[in-house]
């Protein structure tokens, strides 16, 4: 049974009595009383405008998240044409050239090859190397920020302390740190429901300009190795293979992107979240809540990703009482799952010592995130030196959203000491 026309119960439930608008200002700017009617109203809905079985529940997320049926790419199953899809705007070859090889749109056998390669080079071990790194960077950053009393606490210190902790691990210049952070801000506008053509645009002159960037150092660290993660990736070899350069490229590039994003995000929603709840932050200051169990609730509670989509890849596969065909495509709410009630206690409130690594905020199966054990440092370390030098902070003013509802975060958030 295909789903390319939904049954009529599913538009019984219209986006005027849910809200489900991510175009909604009020929306963005706190999406979860929508989302909290829509779980509760229905496992599965379907958005008529982006075309999506949205996915609402906790653990139908879950299943959906590890079920081999399910792919992030269709084109080894079945091509754009057999499911009714246009092709491809040649307009952004140059993104969708990055793309090819990013782990996030391969299925196996090509995942199942790049990812043990990454993963031979990008070990847990290197991961924990940098530690002290971090924390000698989120001092060095933050010091002359609380003598002064004031600080935008994205543009100030999450994004230099984050891109300059992924680019040391990648062995890329410190210097080069703005220019990566501009071309990650607009590649991923394509991973949004709606993305105008000025954005893609964007998006793919980035693209296009990070490909040549990072095809000229592989270029350098490959006639001379170094101790960095780009070394060890041209040199990683499993069972007589090793990545190519177009593979090197998408890699690189993503393990950027992703290395920052989502960090980034987090650490504004969730410094936000700990503002606007002053005695969870106390706890966290004091000690009561150590660092590594507060980023778990920031992750949960307010999540930097808010949808993941799948395609079905045969028919007869069922998710959340629903059975789909070849072609449909399912949109994961992760904002939904997190807050959902048959799996948290009292999901709305934000408390600081849940400490429930088990969200879903790294995704999960074979795309579960590859640099989670890097996002958690990065985050326990950045907070530990938040506490430490910006303890009495709170909110210059009230923070203004990115207008974006897959990627969740903040444009700025001002902070001043008391």
């Amino acid at each position: 049974m295909s789903l390319t026309d939904p049954p009529l119960h599913r538009y019984s439930l219209s986006i005027m009595t849910i809200g489900f608008d991510p175009t909604d200002p009020g929306f963005i700017a706190d999406p979860y009383p929508a989302l909290n009617l829509l779980r509760e109203t229905t496992r599965i809905f379907y958005d008529d405008r982006s075309k999506l079985h949205l996915v609402t529940r906790f653990n139908d997320v879950r299943v959906a998240l590890v079920d081999r049926r399910l792919g992030r790419v269709h084109d080894h199953v079945v091509s754009r044409a057999e499911i009714g899809l246009a092709p491809r705007d040649d307009r952004w070859v140059p993104f969708w050239n990055v793309e090819k090889w990013s782990l996030l749109e391969l299925e196996p056998p090509d995942h199942t090859r790049i990812r043990k390669l990454i993963t031979h080079a990008f070990t847990s071990r290197t991961v924990e190397k940098l530690r002290n790194p971090a924390r000698r960077l989120a001092d060095q950053i933050l010091a002359p920020l609380a003598a002064q009393g004031t600080m935008e606490l994205l543009a100030d210190f999450a994004q230099p302390y984050s891109v300059q902790l992924i680019a040391s691990l990648l062995g890329v210049p410190l210097e080069d740190g703005p220019q990566l952070i501009q071309w990650s801000h607009a590649m991923v506008k394509m991973y949004e429901l709606a993305t105008s053509d000025e954005q893609a645009a964007a998006a793919s002159t980035a693209a296009a300009e990070f490909d040549t960037y990072v095809r000229d150092f592989i270029e350098r660290r490959a006639s001379e190795p170094r101790g960095d993660l780009i070394s060890s990736l041209i040199l990683a070899e499993v069972d007589g293979e090793r990545l190519t350069e177009e593979e090197l490229v998408s890699t690189v590039i993503v393990l950027l992107n992703a290395g920052h994003e989502a960090t980034v995000n987090t650490m504004g929603n969730g410094i936000v979240a700990f503002l606007r709840h002053p005695e969870e932050w106390q706890r966290v200051v004091t000690g009561e809540v150590p660092a590594r169990v507060a980023i778990e609730e920031m992750i949960r509670w307010d999540a930097p990703l808010h949808l993941f989509e799948r395609w079905v890849l045969e028919d007869g596969v069922e998710i959340a009482g629903t059975s789909f065909g070849l072609g449909d495509k399912v949109g994961l709410l992760f904002g939904s799952a997190n807050r959902d009630p048959r799996r948290f206690d009292r999901p709305d409130d934000f408390v600081a010592a849940r400490g429930d690594s088990q969200h879903i905020g790294f995704g999960g199966g074979i795309h579960r995130c590859i640099g989670a054990p890097l996002a958690r440092l990065e985050l326990e370390v950045g907070l530990e030196a938040l506490v430490s030098h910006f303890p009495d902070m709170e909110l210059a003013a009230s923070p203004v959203r990115h207008p974006t509802f897959v990627i969740r975060g903040y444009d700025g958030v001002a902070l001043v000491r008391r």
